[in-house]
This record gives C-alpha cells, structure tokens and sequence, in this order.
C-alpha cells in the first residue's frame, strides 16, 4: 500500500510541476504560443478518450464480471456517469464562484475579487482530477499491478499534467496584466496546482483500504478523464484555428492513435 501512496504522491507531484511550468511562462513569455498550446491540449484529449476505454473501462468490466454479485454493466456504467457527475459538480461550484466577480461594486474591490475567484476556481478545479490520479494509482494494488492499471494511472496523470500547462499560465499571465511582479504572478500560478497532491494521495488511500470498489473505480476515473477531455481540452484546442483548422484535430487523433497502439501492444 505505502509503494501505491507513494506513486500516486510523485505522479500528482508531477502534475504540478507541469502547472508551476504553465506559471513560469509569466517569466519569458508575455502570452504562451497558441498553436503548441492547442497541439498539447489536443494530444491529450484523444490520449484520455483512448486511455478511458483501453485502460479503465475495459478492465472495470471484466473485473466486474469475475466478481459476480452487481451486474458488470450497472458497475460500469453507474461509475462512469458517478465520475463525470463529480467533475461537473465542480465544475458548477467553479463557475458559480467566478460570476460572483460580476457583481461586487468598486474597481478596486473587483481587482482584488478577481484575483481570489480566479486562484480559488483554477484550485477547486484541481482537486477532483487530484484524486481521479490517486484513485486510477489506487487500483494497481487491486489488479496485480497489471501493465492495463499501470497504462492507465500514468495515462491519466500524463492528460492532467498537459492540460495543467495552460491553466498554470491562465492563473500567473492574467495576475500580471492586473500589475502583480513576475515572482508573485508565477508563485501564485503554481501554487493553485499545490491541492493536486494531497487529493491523489487520499484517492489512493481510499481505493488501497477498500478493495471491493475497483471495478467502480476505474469507471469512476474513465468517465472523471472523458469528460475533462470532452469538456474542456477538445473545445479549449479547438480555439483560434483560422490558419491551421486541423492542427489540433490532428493532435487528438495522433493522441488517440498513440494511445490505443501501446495499450493493445502492451495490454
């Protein structure tokens, strides 16, 4: 169990140090390059989509269906929509805290109202994909360490940190513009990414103490990495594509390519 913690701990690790590189562009850069951005993000959208079914999904099933008991088809199913349900609940409480900017009176008080929901939302956002990191790492212990868990664990923390990257960048570029110096806009940016730990390794704990979950698990992570991916990464890539339409588009089908070839030739 502690050699599963620990995983989760240094792949959520990871995850934020993808986001204090997002923050760090305030440094050398007065805006990140659009098109690698969409070329990331796209990447890893078709990598998740992949990695939900190959990795999570189709082992969710089959595990379902050697343990008896509940239908494999309520299992799966019931933890995937369980998965997206909790990133769209957080998702509302995000947005919710962000229109309250809208509404405060007094230029000042906005500046700094702005500044705090913005923090807050980008921190809230990554709790939950903290925890799909430590609960698709909780699973290993379950599966025999199987190469589909280990494929699918390092799949989602790999799609969480490249979409990381821009929200690093969304946290410290707009602090800057609001006339905050390089260090604080960057210290501030990475620090949003801080919860990610400490939400996969309690994702972790969760699923390593209670062993009788992992088929509902990996469906849970299945459906939290589809919709991060169908919700946020795809739309998000797909901006500013007036000269290159499909660059994106190609990042997500080499993503989705990339993806199912190792987990079929590994799995």
């Amino acid at each position: 169990m502690n050699n599963i913690v620990l995983m989760a701990l240094a792949a959520t690790l990871g995850t934020w140090f993808v986001t204090a590189m997002g923050a760090a562009t305030v440094v050398f850069f007065k805006s990140p390059n659009p098109r690698l951005l969409n070329l990331m993000l796209g990447f890893a959208a078709g990598v998740m989509v992949a990695a939900s079914f190959w990795s999570l999904l189709q082992p969710a099933i089959e595990r379902a269906e050697a343990a008896g008991g509940t239908p494999a088809y309520i299992t799966a199913t019931g933890g995937f929509l369980t998965g997206a349900l909790f990133m769209w609940i957080s998702d509302k409480i995000v947005s919710r805290a962000r229109a309250r900017t809208d509404i405060l009176p007094g230029s000042s008080q906005q500046k700094l109202s702005r500044v705090i929901m913005l923090i807050l939302s980008i921190t809230l956002h990554n709790i939950p994909e903290g925890l799909a990191v430590g609960v698709a790492f909780g699973v290993l212990q379950g599966s025999g360490y199987s190469a589909e868990a280990l494929m699918g664990a390092v799949t989602m923390a790999i799609g969480i940190g490249l979409q990381n990257f821009p929200e690093g960048a969304a946290v410290s570029i707009p602090l800057r513009r609001e006339g905050f110096s390089r260090r604080r806009s960057f210290f501030m940016g990475q620090l949003s990414g801080m919860v990610e730990p400490a939400a996969g390794v309690l994702g972790a704990l969760l699923v390593t103490h209670v062993t009788a979950i992992l088929p509902f698990a990996l469906s849970f992570a299945a459906g939290a990495m589809v919709l991060v991916a169908v919700h946020e990464l795809i739309p998000e890539c797909q901006r500013n594509q007036d000269k290159q339409p499909y660059s994106a588009t190609m990042g997500i089908m080499a993503g989705f390519a990339v993806m199912m070839l190792l987990d079929v030739m590994l799995g």
